[in-house]
């Protein structure tokens, strides 16, 4: 029994490494991977296309045949429960049932409630053993956007810094350009790369006027831009006007600056305010209601604060170059706390040096502790069976 486990956890990190090889492709549908077993031998395998592509266990079912490999019997690995509905294509546990494969192991059950079991319970009743939680934990990792999105009407939302070791983001005056090295700035563009949504406020947009698109790595799509501008000041010739899609924030509308901006693919979309300005949880809200998974947030000290007093930011991007610059400004302006344990606490996840600086990594564990019971929910409703 011990061997399965393992040899089942050894193809299913492979199907996960294929799943990887469309990080920045897939979204807003999940990155799955998909291979197909015999005797210590690769069948057929894939990764989810496109939306509107062939999905992970129909890719690694069209490799098969190529290869001329007959799959029946054979077992298959796959990092999310195949759909049994029609989408945008077929249900993949159909084509899975034609084939007659003998067993189906899963890494995690599908939050979407359009499946949410359906998948296992289709294979189980044409004979299909099914084994589930393989890998579980690395398989959400993957998709913490797509199960955010499903299960708490939410996208994940981390917050990218590049801070001195003395915690700041700038100097007094603002200059920020360039605290961290090329290296570290490069391997953020891998993670605008993967996100649905660049997030960024109207502060920086004036100070920086940035383009926030991905440049540094090789992507199939941009992620597109968006600005919190509470008071719809934008000027109309800021660098990210540049024809990709851009949603803009506000709490006040100007009806011919926005049907201009229109004109340009930008999307005003008015929300409820706050003393503040825009307010944010709203902002997340609308997101994953058109479909947002992930989202990478660069702004100034001011919106990033806001951010995290709202309880809207899941993960930490910070970025520590190795100099101290004494006096400065801080990653995110926020007011000070009375005492230690009514601090806001993240937990690191992962730390890794990038050129001369390092990268961390921190979660918020409540948040993702609450994924966690989510998919685990459903998992247990559907492992005993």
């Amino acid at each position: 029994m011990t061997a399965l486990v393992d040899d089942d956890a050894r193809w299913m990190r492979h199907a996960l490494a294929l799943a990887e090889t469309s990080l920045y492709l897939t979204a807003p549908n999940p990155r799955v991977g998909c291979v197909i077993v015999r005797d210590e031998a690769i069948l057929g395998q894939g990764a989810t296309q496109q939306v509107g592509g062939p999905h992970a266990e129909v890719v690694a079912l069209h490799d098969a045949l190529a290869k001329g490999n007959d799959i029946e019997g054979a077992v298959v690995y796959v990092t999310l429960e195949p759909c049994s509905h029609h989408g945008r294509t077929p249900p993949c546990v159909d084509a899975l049932i034609k084939a007659k494969v003998g067993r189906v192991v899963i890494a995690l059950c599908d939050p979407n409630p359009l499946v949410g079991g359906q998948g296992i319970v289709r294979l189980r009743e044409a004979g299909i053993p099914v084994t589930l939680g393989v890998c579980a934990e690395e398989a959400m990792a993957l998709n913490v956007g797509f199960v955010s999105r499903m299960t708490r009407g939410l996208p994940w939302v981390w917050m990218k810094a590049g801070v001195s070791l003395d915690g700041h983001s700038a100097l007094p005056g603002g200059e920020s350009q360039w605290i961290t090295g090329p290296l570290a700035r490069a391997d953020g563009h891998h993670w605008r790369a993967r996100s649905c949504v660049v997030l960024t406020g109207i502060g920086t947009v004036r100070s920086d006027n940035p383009q926030l698109n991905v440049r540094e790595v090789d992507t199939p799509r941009q992620p597109i831009r968006a600005i919190i501008d509470a008071r719809f000041e934008v000027k109309e010739d800021v660098r990210l006007f540049d024809g990709g899609k851009v949603y803009l924030f506000v709490c006040r509308i100007d009806e011919e600056k926005a049907a201009r901006l229109a004109s340009r693919n930008v999307e005003v979309v008015v929300l409820p305010s706050t003393p503040a300005g825009v307010d944010l949880p709203s902002v997340m809200r609308w997101l994953a209601a058109h479909e947002v998974n992930e989202v990478h947030v660069e702004a100034g000290a001011r919106l990033s604060g806001a951010l995290l007093q709202a309880g809207c930011v899941d993960e930490l991007l910070v970025y520590m170059a190795p100099l101290l610059l004494g006096q400065g400004r801080g990653m995110a302006d926020m007011p000070a706390v009375a005492k230690l344990d009514a601090a806001e606490r993240f937990e690191f996840i992962d730390s890794l040096p990038v050129g001369t600086d390092m990268r961390l990594r921190l979660r918020n564990p409540g948040h993702w502790a609450e994924l966690a019971q989510a998919v685990g929910r459903i998992t247990q409703k559907h492992i005993a069976h």
